[in-house]
């Protein structure tokens, strides 16, 4: 009688997604209870929002995409795609959308809001990675030399609706993101080389166009180049950042203790997590979130280098891109090698959207990891 095999998830990528959470949750318990206790009277309001709202129903979420047969998101990936564009144009529809800080980026549904750009990440890897696993079979029976016409030509149509979308919503870091993401996983499809450049050359010319033709993107531009542009505008940010960063030291000044969160640092909750989190735990504790990231990148990879099937290996690829693309962005920005972005810290940052897709989709990750090798 033959042994029956156990397939079980990767076990090392849960330990350092539990670590992540770990961090996010001691870091948002320090920098979010002073703004609760003046909005709410209540310091704990914020952790528990983000618990109910974000890692719990992620988790929940996260399991049940990691339980169900993997040829349901192949199946139904169009249809993600769909809803989440659908979703992503009614934010720009006056009395529906929401604007805050000047751009149209959230949904309100009464009793929560919803970022339907955070699940665009997601939702176009699981597409992209469907459709490209399928186009590449397709393409093995053609003629290569015009695969152009039935791959790159629909993916620039799909990739320039979803340009268009995201510029309206005034929010290039996500769209950033996202063609970096896009790109690597049309290239590790095994599409033409051509292909790539092409697609890398173009988003360099999107991208400066857009940030030579936006005032204040390119004051983000010059920001970087000379800190000291503008240190009470467009500087400012970065300039308490490095502050805090720098006041952490080797070994932090200890949890809770961070001085930056007291209104000096813009966006402690969210997007400048990461200096409040330097300042508390030091070069040290910093480095260490950094290693986890490094980590999570490659358990990804190995899971995508052991994955069976195209599908797998796309996604893998794309989610782990995802992911450590925008942990690198954001902490890049905080210490300033890159300009300001403006996007979470993966599984760190405050906020309920971008959590629940980014666990949504590491539950598909472990979901593949069960049948990759070893």
């Amino acid at each position: 009688m033959k042994n029956k095999t156990i397939y079980h998830p990767d076990y090392a990528l849960i330990i350092v997604i539990f670590v992540l959470l770990l961090f996010g949750i001691l870091v948002q318990a320090s920098v979010s209870a002073i703004f609760a206790q003046e909005k709410f009277g209540k310091p704990t309001y914020y952790l528990f929002h983000q618990l109910s709202w974000g890692i719990v129903p992620g988790v929940f979420l996260a399991f049940f995409a990691f339980k169900i047969n993997l040829s349901f998101f192949k199946k139904w990936s169009w249809i993600f795609i769909l809803i989440n564009l659908i979703l992503m144009t009614l934010v720009l529809v006056p009395g529906i959308g929401i604007i805050s800080g000047g751009a149209p980026r959230w949904l309100n549904f009464g009793f929560f809001t919803f970022q339907p750009s955070e699940f665009l990440k997601l939702t176009f890897i699981i597409y992209l990675s469907a459709w490209l696993a399928e186009r590449n079979k397709k393409v093995l029976s053609r003629d290569r030399k015009k695969n152009w016409q039935i791959t790159l030509l629909p993916f620039l149509i799909v990739v320039g609706i979803i340009a268009f979308l995201l510029a309206r919503q005034l929010d290039l870091s996500t769209l950033i993101i996202i063609l970096a993401t896009a790109g690597l996983i049309y290239f590790s499809a095994g599409t033409p080389l051509w292909h790539s450049a092409f697609l890398f050359l173009l988003g360099l010319a999107i991208t400066y166009f857009l940030i030579r033709f936006t005032p204040y993107r390119l004051k983000r531009i010059l920001t970087l180049i000379n800190p000291l542009y503008d240190p009470m505008g467009f500087g400012y940010q970065l300039k308490q950042a490095l502050i805090g960063i720098g006041s952490g030291g080797i070994f932090g000044v200890g949890l809770g203790l961070s001085s930056q969160k007291f209104g000096f640092l813009p966006q402690t909750m969210s997007d400048s997590i990461f200096a409040i989190f330097a300042e508390e735990v030091g070069f040290i504790g910093a480095s260490f979130l950094v290693i986890a990231f490094l980590f999570f990148f490659w358990r990804g990879f190995k899971i995508s280098k052991g994955s069976s099937d195209k599908f797998s290996q796309l996604f893998a690829i794309g989610m782990t891109s995802w992911i450590c693309l925008q942990a690198f962005t954001n902490i890049g920005a905080m210490i300033g090698i890159i300009p300001l972005a403006g996007i979470p810290l993966p599984f760190i940052s405050y906020g309920g959207s971008h959590m629940v897709a980014e666990l949504i989709g590491v539950g598909i990750l472990l979901n593949i990891s069960k049948s990759s090798a070893k």
